[in-house]
């Protein structure tokens, strides 16, 4: 069964969590301010600043972050301040018995594809593939705020979702539950224990830009003979 979170309501605390990259912090201030302007309350544990070459600081502590966040009633929803690389590293130091008790909402994409691939395949929770700290620091040219606010604090379904830019290739209608991220996130889970598997007939979300045509002819290649495109109602 798939467990849903609460929907948001303004004023709730938002806790802010770096599993991947360190980040560039006048960007992350910027972001906290958009974050406010939506009517939440950006809070944040002050090791999310912390730099171990690549990464935003050892896997044990931004695993001890997301899991403090997690374990505070107070936190309502978790974002994630930008991708990179290194949210996988945090999988093996998880709990799905703890996440599975309390579900909440966690927003991200890109890198963060493991952590919420590991919530929604894994764990069962819901998980929101959105728009992070560092895309609201844009302001409406990084994100669509009237979709992120309608998919976080309406308590029903968002109901249909006009996307005029998207070129479709093969016409037809499909129904089933969404699962999916980047693509590099979904290849790098095969034959670990967080392998991406998700149900048969489910709906393939694939998040990728700048990808050059033969490393998304590889992915698709190694999803489609992991048996993954098979089980898809629709991409």
């Amino acid at each position: 069964m798939i467990l849903k979170p609460g929907c948001l309501h303004e004023g709730d605390r938002i806790a802010l969590i770096a599993p991947a990259s360190p980040f560039d912090r006048n960007l992350f201030d910027r972001g906290v301010t958009e974050l406010r302007s939506l009517g939440f309350e950006p809070v944040f544990d002050q090791t999310i600043f912390e730099r171990d070459n690549y990464l935003a600081g050892r896997a044990t502590n931004r695993a001890r972050v997301f899991q403090t966040a997690w374990r505070d009633p107070s936190v309502a929803g978790i974002m994630a301040v930008r991708g990179g690389y290194g949210s996988a590293h945090l999988l093996p130091l998880m709990s799905l018995e703890e996440i599975r008790h309390r579900p909440k909402v966690v927003v991200g994409s890109s890198d963060i594809t493991s952590l919420l691939s590991f919530l929604t395949v894994q764990c069962g929770v819901v998980g929101f593939h959105g728009p992070m700290v560092s895309a609201l620091a844009k302001g409406t040219v990084g994100y669509d705020r009237p979709t992120l606010l309608n998919q976080l604090i309406q308590p029903r379904p968002y109901g249909a979702l006009e996307l005029p830019q998207i070129e479709v290739l093969k016409p037809g209608t499909a129904r089933g539950p969404l699962f999916g991220g980047t693509l590099t996130q979904l290849v790098a889970s095969l034959g670990t224990p967080f392998r991406f598997q998700p149900p048969e007939g489910h709906v393939l979300l694939l998040d990728d830009v700048g990808e050059r045509p033969y490393r998304i002819d590889r992915m698709l290649t190694q999803l489609n003979q992991a048996g993954v495109l098979s089980r898809a109602a629709g991409v």
